[in-house]
This record gives structure tokens, C-alpha cells and sequence, in this order.
């Protein structure tokens, strides 16, 4: 069905879409375009949504707005926005009703004329996702990127040609209602992550299998062979599976030899990288090189990757040096939203860091956090509603001591990154990590980031 024809089905049909955000308003817009009859929904009020409110209005839409904006839905056809439960009791009422509950994502899967490549996991799924998509790019391919990152893609569906690539990064919650799989599926690792909105560990495991659960025999599935949880995923999957390992060889994949990484196939190893090739820093982005490595077999020449990895400086957010002031290097590291993933990030450093960390509190334990930060950090200062939390994880580590870190406790973000200013002395390194969601001072990772990256360069 290409994006037109599904279009058609909706001319005499009322749709809702819940959430007016960074991924619906798109997707509003096109609807509005077709002059199909459509609800717009959203929790803030119409002050909070500034011009859009009357853009969309403007354009035929009916708004529902405030705390009541799920209330008496009853549309044919429902846009439930990423993040949101499927089994609210609003959207189970409306499905007893006959209405189908659907997601910008679930469409596009449905409507996309071209090969779709997509990344999940707890931790490395937009570097992963950027290495994948710009690898292709750099081998000639024309390449549209989208999901949990880039541009919302349903509305320029109707552009995108067979031959073009898609790739994804899919989070949980897009995937938990997903009845499609991509042709290349890609699971970095998991570990415990969004267990303020998924019900338990298992219920989010289960969401991510969405990735590769629909996909048939001739579809390619990627799987961390180190990973406890994926590594029995890749005994479920139905395509071909590839394994990427940096403890031990694959049979078929890619793993880590020395300092070399290998490709294997039909008992053919191929040296593709050499880890000093590689410019990001940390052991977790030679896991990143390895996961495209493995999904791109066959599209991408190793000549190129080679020359990709020199260059490739990183994403946004991730591990970016943002200034050296005084002679202390100050990094940003605020996609590090999970345990693990700032766990990957004092791994990249040789040397005890000043760590910031703290924030929104998804109810994910941090007592795999506590040995670490008593490993590499020299002082940590907690901010947020995760504070205590933290500090708990790390005195009750085995290897704490008194002041072995240091812990200092601010009130605000601001007030951390001043804190950390004073008590660093040149050669050291401060990294904000956080370990947790931002939703307490901030909208998401990206805020928190360039909040952080102002002030450090702000200073005279």
C-alpha cells in the first residue's frame, strides 16, 4: 500500500491523534492537507501551544485540550503518540467501540516503498543508527533517517523511491504495538531502562522483540552475543542471525580479535577495522562499530568504513567534548539517561573523572552504578530527584570508602556544573552522565545537553 492509497481509506473515516508533538505534528498536517476530519488532542492548554493551536485549527482541525484531552474518544481511527500506554482504559474503550488505535510509526511500516533497517536496545541506539545510515551515505545510497531521531517520516513517504535505504531507531515504546519487522533488525544490548512506564522488565523485553518477532526467513536479525538477554533473543529470531561479540568469537557476525575487528562468514574471518581506527572514544563504541558492521554486510566496501571511522567524531550529546577551560576537559554526555549507559561513559576515560549525575526518577535500580563510580570517579556531584539514590548505590559498594568519591549534592543542574568548576584542577575532567532521564528540571536529554554545554562556554 503506498502512503496515497492509505490516505484514500481515511477520506470517510474521523481520526484522533494524541499528542501534539515532535512526531504527530507532521503527521497532523498531512491529514489536514487530504481534508480528512481529525481531532487533535493534547494535554496542554491551548496558551501552553502558542501559534500551533490556531495553525491547526486554521487548517480544519478540532482541538481537545487539558487534562480531559482523552476523554469520549471514539474515532475510527486513533494516533496514539510514542510514550503513551496502548492499554490506557480511554484507548481500551475506544477499541471495545470498533476503533483502531494505530502510531505514525505503525503506518509508516505499512506504507514505506524502500528496504528498512532498524536499531533498538538500552544503550547505543542512536550512535549505532547514525554509523548505519551514514555508512550507507558514504557508499552512495540515498538515505532517510527517522524513528526516535531525525525527521518524522510518514509524511514524505510518498517521496522515497525502492531503492532508497530507511533506517531506525526504535524505542520501546514504538515498537510495543508494532505488527511489522524491518528487513535488518538490530538489538545493541538490555538492561533495565523506562520502568516508570513499562510494567515490569519483562513487559519491556517483550516490546523490544517487536524488532525481529514479525520478520520472516529471509530477513537479517543483529544480536549482542554478549548480552545475556539478547543473546537469547537471537534463539527466537526466524531470519538469518548475526552475532557481535567483543569477548570471544561468532560463528557468524563480527567479534573482537586483539585490536582487530572481524567479519565472519561461511567460516571466512575478515579483518574490516582496527579499534585505533576508530575516533570515538570507549570500548561501547567499538560494540556501535561492530553492530553496523554486521548489518551492513555486503552493502557497505570495509574501504569505506575504514575511512568513515578516522572521521566519524560522534553525535550530539553523546560523549562531546564541549570545552577545555582552565585546563579541565569538560564533556557532555546527556543522552546517558540509564545506568549502563553512563557505566559506558566513565569506561572511556582513563583517568578518575568529576561525574554529574542525577534526575528524573524512572525507578530503575543504580546498584550496578555504586562499583563503578567508586572505580572511576574522583568527586560525584548529585543533582535531582535520583540524588539519594545514587549516593546509596555508591556507599553501599564494596570497594567505597569515605571520601573515596567525594559526593556533593546541588540543588539544581546549574548549581552542579558550577560546583564541579570549582572543585576541578587542570587535567581533570568533568563528564556529565547523569545515569537518568531529565524530566525533573528539563524536556528531555537534548535540553539538559545544550543547558550544560551554555554554561560551560559562557564562561569568560
Amino acid at each position: 500500500m503506498t502512503l496515497q492509497e492509505y490516505l484514500m481509506t481515511l477520506k470517510d473515516r474521523t481520526v484522533a491523534v494524541l499528542g501534539i508533538g515532535v512526531s504527530n505534528t507532521p503527521l497532523l498536517r498531512l491529514l489536514l492537507e487530504q481534508h480528512i476530519a481529525v481531532t487533535a488532542c493534547d494535554r496542554r492548554s491551548r496558551q501552553e501551544l502558542g501559534d500551533l493551536a490556531q495553525e491547526l485549527e486554521d487548517a480544519g482541525a478540532r482541538l481537545q485540550l487539558g487534562e480531559g484531552y482523552l476523554e469520549g474518544l471514539n474515532q475510527d481511527v486513533i494516533f496514539r503518540t510514542p510514550g503513551m500506554r496502548p492499554d490506557l482504559p480511554q484507548l481500551e474503550a475506544a477499541r471495545a467501540q470498533g476503533s483502531c488505535i494505530t502510531s505514525e510509526m505503525e503506518v509508516f511500516f505499512e506504507v514505506c516503498p524502500c528496504s528498512i533497517i532498524a536499531v533498538t536496545g538500552s544503550d547505543g541506539k542512536t550512535t549505532t543508527t547514525t554509523i548505519i545510515a551514514k555508512l550507507l551515505e558514504a557508499a552512495g545510497e540515498t538515505v532517510h533517517v527517522g524513528g526516535n531521531i531525525g525527521t518524522p517520516l510518514l509524511a514524505r513517504a510518498g517521496q522515497m523511491r525502492p531503492e532508497d535505504r530507511v533506517v531506525l531507531e526504535l524505542s520501546s515504546f514504538q515498537l510495543m504495538t508494532m505488527k511489522r519487522s524491518p528487513h535488518i533488525a538490530v538489538v545493541t544490548n538490555l538492561s533495565p531502562n523506562h520502568l516508570d512506564v513499562h510494567r515490569d522488565m519483562e513487559e519491556y523485553v517483550s516490546a523490544k522483540e517487536n524488532i525481529f518477532r514479525h520478520q520472516a526467513a529471509s530477513d537479517i536479525a543483529v544480536f549482542n552475543a554478549d548480552n545475556a538477554i539478547t543473546r537469547q533473543q537471537s534463539l527466537r529470531a526466524r531470519g538469518e542471525v548475526r552475532l557481535f561479540s567483543g569477548t570471544a568469537p561468532v560463528e557468524r557476525g563480527v567479534y573482537l580479535r586483539g585490536s582487530e575487528i572481524v567479519r565472519v562468514r561461511d567460516g571466512v574471518e575478515t579483518v574490516v577495522l582496527n579499534t585505533s581506527d576508530i575516533k570515538l572514544p570507549g570500548f561501547h563504541n567499538v560494540e556501535n562499530y561492530m553492530a553496523a558492521i554486521a548489518a551492513l554486510e555486503g552493502l557497505v566496501d570495509d574501504a569505506v568504513i575504514r575511512e568513515f571511522a578516522r572521521n566519524f567524531g560522534g553525535v550530539e550529546h553523546r560523549i562531546e567534548l564541549v570545552r577545555t577551560y582552565g585546563g579541565v576537559r569538560y564533556y557532555n554526555d546527556s543522552i546517558a539517561s540509564s545506568p549502563s549507559r553512563t557505566i559506558a561513559g566513565l569506561r572511556s576515560f582513563p583517568e578518575k573523572v568529576i561525574l554529574i549525575a542525577g534526575g528524573y526518577d524512572k525507578h530503575i535500580p543504580f546498584d550496578v552504578l555504586g562499583p563503578e563510580i567508586t572505580a572511576h570517579v574522583k568527586t560525584l556531584i548529585l543533582c535531582g530527584a535520583t540524588a539519594e539514590k545514587i549516593r546509596a548505590a555508591v556507599e553501599q559498594a564494596p570497594d567505597y570508602r569515605p571520601d573515596q568519591p567525594g559526593i556533593l549534592t546541588a540543588a539544581t543542574l546549574h548549581d552542579a556544573v558550577e560546583l564541579a568548576r570549582e572543585q576541578a584542577a587542570e587535567g581533570d575532567t568533568v563528564l556529565l552522565s547523569p545515569a537518568c532521564a531529565s524530566f525533573d528540571q528539563f524536556r528531555n536529554f537534548m535540553e539538559r545537553g545544550n543547558a550544560f554545554k551554555d554554561q560551560v562556554n559562557g564562561w569568560a
